[in-house]
């Protein structure tokens, strides 16, 4: 999943200007950045995201600048069996294809941004089409053309404001995951517990409906108070969100999952990944967030 927030952001707040985007069509082997990932270059030299990590960003600012004055869209590949990648630093192994277009119509029609952005904020997925031949871009199905999808947000969900969900939010922050977290108990959600962080302090299983989870939504549940743990898990899984799990030993899942089955199908209860997270072994609160973010991510990658 490429992260374009910050590009589709810049984008809108440009508009007016002169601008290219570029855009990674293809990638093979160790490829630094995936496919769908773009860069946006404004007419005065600024730009915004990343096609490879900074491997070869300059070269493509270069065609950007040509793009803008007038040139047509144009292709770019780097790789390794190539000298010019390793003159523009990619020398990792892969190897990327590169398009630059102009933003505009017979290009990357700048409507596309706010229609991006409507999706994303209606939580649907928004597929961008691109005829290879021309550079022109549009929202309507083209056979044989590269597709980017563009996925709803990623949000977190976390039950419980305890000290790993300190941790959690602002990893999630930093993985560019909105976060809420929710808490019936006044004396846990604090804004001076959690700066920056969305609190909510209804009953989980209330709060959790009325923010309407997507499969780009993860819920972690972490109080270890089944009050307030179980009907948020309820309300995760009737509610489609796409990862769902609550911390705890083996043991305390298989009492949680004896409990949920008077409330949930076989089928919804295997979705809790219980214990939460990928095992690392982890120790303390800021390891058990960590493989739980981890858990987050891989999940998140492949939404439903």
């Amino acid at each position: 999943m490429a992260d374009n927030d910050s590009v589709i952001a810049a984008a809108r707040s440009w508009a007016g200007a002169r601008m290219a985007l570029a855009t990674v069509v293809s990638t093979w082997g160790s490829a630094p950045r995936p496919r769908g990932s773009h860069l946006l270059v404004h007419e005065d030299g600024r730009f915004e995201g990343s096609v490879s990590g900074g491997c070869v960003e300059a070269d493509i600012m270069a065609v950007a600048a040509e793009v803008i004055a007038g040139a047509p869209f144009a292709l770019r590949r780097y790789g390794v069996a190539d000298a010019a990648a390793w003159e523009v630093g990619l020398p990792c192994g892969g190897e990327i294809e590169v398009m630059v277009q102009p933003v505009a119509a017979e290009g990357f029609d700048p409507a596309l941004f706010d229609a991006i952005a409507a999706a994303r904020g209606e939580g649907r997925a928004l597929e961008v089409t691109t005829d290879l031949t021309t550079g022109r871009s549009s929202a309507e199905p083209l056979p044989g053309a590269f597709i980017n999808r563009y996925e709803p947000p990623r949000r977190l969900l976390i039950v419980g404001a305890v000290q790993i969900a300190q941790v959690l939010a602002g990893l999630a922050r930093e993985l560019g995951i909105a976060t809420v977290v929710i808490d019936p108990r006044g004396r846990f959600l604090t804004s001076e517990r959690f700066p920056g962080v969305t609190l909510d302090d209804r009953w989980p299983d209330e709060a959790i409906a009325a923010l309407r989870p997507d499969g780009a939504t993860a819920v972690v549940t972490l109080s270890h108070d089944p009050k307030i743990d179980d009907p948020a898990l309820i309300a995760a899984l009737n509610g489609g969100a796409g990862y769902v799990a609550a911390l705890g030993s083996r043991r305390s899942h298989a009492a949680r999952r004896e409990r949920l089955a008077a409330e949930l199908t076989t089928d919804q209860i295997d979705r809790i990944e219980g214990p939460a997270g990928i095992d690392i072994g982890a120790v303390g609160p800021a390891e058990i967030a960590l493989s739980i973010a981890a858990g987050i991510v891989r999940a998140l990658h492949d939404p439903r």
